[in-house]
C-alpha cells in the first residue's frame, strides 16, 4: 500500500506539473513566459492571447487539482492524512513544475480545484471571496491573495479536520509567496488592474 501511495503522489506531482498555459501559448505561436507578466497562469494567457485560451487554461489548471484529490478520496478514504498530502502535492506540482525547471504558475486555479474536491461548499465561499475582492478592487492578484489567505480559515470552520486544514494553510502560504512580486507592486501602486475602474 505504501508503494501505491508513493506512486500516486508522484503521479499527482507530474500531472500537476503540466504547464497548460505554456503549452496552449505554444499552440498559438507564443512563448507565454516571454509575454505580459511571464506567468503561465490563466490571467496572463487571457491578457496576451485571449479570453477563450484563458478560460481553457483556467479549467485545465483547476482539473490538475481536482482530479488527483477527488480520486484519492475515492481510493484512500478515510486516510485524510494521505488525501491532504495529495492536495498539497497538486499545488506544489503546479507552482514548481519539473517541466519548467521547478518554476510554474501561482497555484490559484489548481488550489480552487483542490478545494472543489475536498469541499464544494468551501470552494464556493472562497470563489465568492475572490470575486468580491476582484470586483471591488479590479486586481486579480489582490483577490487571489485574500482568497488564498482566508481559504484555510473557511475550511476549518465549515469542515474541520486537522490534516486538511494544515494542507490548505501550507498551500495558501505557497500561493501568497508566489505573489510576492504582485504584493510589492500593490504596495507601490504599480500593479496592473484587470478591471479598470
Amino acid at each position: 500500500m505504501e508503494f501505491i501511495k508513493i506512486g500516486y503522489l508522484l503521479a499527482t506531482y507530474l500531472v500537476a506539473s503540466i504547464p497548460f498555459g505554456y503549452v496552449i501559448g505554444k499552440l498559438f505561436g507564443k512563448d507565454i513566459t516571454k509575454e505580459g507578466s511571464g506567468n503561465i497562469g490563466a490571467t496572463n494567457v487571457t491578457r496576451t492571447i485571449g479570453k477563450k485560451a484563458g478560460i481553457l487554461v483556467l479549467i485545465l489548471d483547476m482539473l490538475k487539482g481536482f482530479i488527483p484529490v477527488y480520486y484519492a478520496k475515492q481510493l484512500f478514504f478515510p486516510d485524510f492524512k494521505f488525501i491532504s498530502l495529495v492536495a498539497l502535492t497538486a499545488v506544489i506540482g503546479h507552482c514548481f513544475s519539473i517541466f519548467m525547471k521547478f518554476k510554474g504558475g501561482k497555484g490559484v486555479a489548481t488550489g480552487i480545484g483542490v478545494l472543489l474536491a475536498l469541499s464544494p461548499e468551501v470552494a464556493f465561499i472562497t470563489i465568492l471571496l475572490w470575486l468580491g475582492t476582484f470586483l471591488v478592487s479590479g486586481y486579480v492578484s489582490l483577490a487571489s491573495i485574500i482568497a488564498a489567505s482566508l481559504s484555510w480559515v473557511v475550511y476549518f470552520f465549515i469542515e474541520g479536520g486537522y490534516y486538511q486544514t494544515l494542507a490548505i494553510l501550507l498551500a495558501s502560504f505557497i500561493i501568497v509567496m508566489k505573489h510576492s512580486s504582485n504584493i510589492e507592486r500593490l504596495i507601490k501602486g504599480t500593479e496592473s488592474r484587470f478591471l479598470h475602474k
